[in-house]
């Protein structure tokens, strides 16, 4: 079983930052594409910033120049950090990683826990 864990999130005043992480543990082969989505209350859930094994990243229009996607493959992680947060921000933070299992051949999704994150004053 695979296993994507985030953390991170919190509460913070607007204009302020904070870096979220997403753990991916398992027997995997290899990771093609990670990513942070995100859901407010009300709203369907976006794509925020995907990043992809050799590094290539897409971000939404409402986010770029202020967060930033990373990820250490030999650790299995992506990182999220967000600056200049606005409250329009607030909400559960989700990571999503596309990989192939040790074994397979099969690409297969996989979504964290989500986590929550308040931009408020």
């Amino acid at each position: 079983q695979v296993q994507l864990v985030e953390s991170g999130g919190g509460l913070v005043q607007p204009g302020g930052s904070l870096r979220l992480s997403c753990a991916a543990s398992g027997r995997i082969f290899r990771i093609n594409t990670m990513g942070w989505y995100r859901q407010a209350p009300g709203k369907q859930r976006e794509v925020v910033a995907t990043i992809r094994s050799d590094g290539r990243t897409t971000y939404t229009d409402s986010v770029k120049g202020r967060f930033t996607i990373s990820r250490d493959n030999a650790k299995n992680t992506a990182y999220l950090q967000m600056n200049s947060l606005k409250p329009e921000d607030t909400a559960v933070y989700y990571c999503n990683a596309e990989l192939i299992r040790i074994g397979e051949g099969l690409r297969t999704t996989y979504w964290g826990q989500g986590t929550q994150v308040t931009v408020a004053s």
